[in-house]
């Protein structure tokens, strides 16, 4: 498999996504995301892909994100405890979530995702 793909089977726009990686023959792992969120080491690659950015990673707009009041605590909070949240959390993760060994996008914009694939 090129990439791992972490998805949730009721986002459309996940389902964009796939749609993409079918249409382009892209071989890809399909995984829940709130099932099997990524491991500590997949969030650590992927924050590398963002330039470091911890708040790239977390779905803003999601309801756990809001029921656990992150907006004001996420910048506070160390690479550490933002991996090991993000780890137990598969809803707080930005979806969908594509890893490949050279580079890796979260959301979906897809200008961004047929750079990467």
């Amino acid at each position: 498999m090129a990439y791992t793909l972490y998805h949730y089977p009721k986002c459309s726009t996940c389902r964009k996504a796939i749609k993409l990686l079918d249409e382009n023959h892209i071989s890809y792992k399909k995984i829940d995301i709130v099932e099997n969120p990524p491991t500590k080491a997949e969030l650590k690659k992927m924050l590398a892909h963002l330039d470091g950015q911890t708040k790239r990673l977390f779905n803003t707009s999601g309801e756990l994100y809001r029921e656990m009041g992150l907006k004001n605590k996420v910048a506070d909070m160390k690479d550490g405890e933002v991996i090991e949240l993000l780890a137990q959390h598969g809803k707080l993760i930005k979806r969908p979530f594509l890893l490949g060994k050279d580079g890796g996008v979260v959301g979906f914009k897809e200008d961004e995702w047929k750079a990467l694939v």
